[in-house]
């Protein structure tokens, strides 16, 4: 089961996995193993999620998403079980985020009369000293 958050699990029978051969460090095993890994969900297919929640995944990871298929490739690390778990905590993350709940709109504050009557009188304050600083010819 791959935890995405406390009311979401997802089965691994519905984890796709495809292997391939990834460039970078790993000398001459990197040409023999294959340690690249695409994780494979479908979004819109899953039963782990309600409908609304599978309506807010797709909305906000629509751009990312081929025919409702979500895909995450991990080929940073040497082995190939490392990449898997990079994979799967990628994956975790990205629905995890997209199923979080808006944040709250802010609403437009304004200052009170108190403080506007305030900043008018320290404006008329430094006027005066201004003022007395300056030539009486002046």
């Amino acid at each position: 089961m791959l935890v995405v958050c406390s009311s979401v699990s997802i089965p691994e029978t519905e984890l796709g996995w495809r292997f391939s051969r990834a460039g970078g460090p790993g000398g001459q095993g990197v040409n023999t193993t294959d340690s690249r890994v695409e994780l494979i969900f479908d979004v819109a297919a899953s039963a782990a999620f309600t409908p609304a929640q599978r309506d807010r995944i797709l909305q906000r990871l629509g751009r990312r998403l081929i025919d409702g298929v979500l895909t995450v490739v991990a080929a940073e690390h040497r082995s190939q079980l490392r990449n898997r778990e990079a994979a799967r905590v990628r994956l975790a993350a990205m629905l995890r985020q997209a199923l979080a709940p808006d944040p709250p709109t802010r609403r437009p504050s304004y200052p009170s009369r108190a403080a506007r009557e305030r900043r008018l009188a320290d404006k008329r304050r430094r006027s005066e000293v201004k003022r007395f600083r300056s030539s009486p010819g002046e």
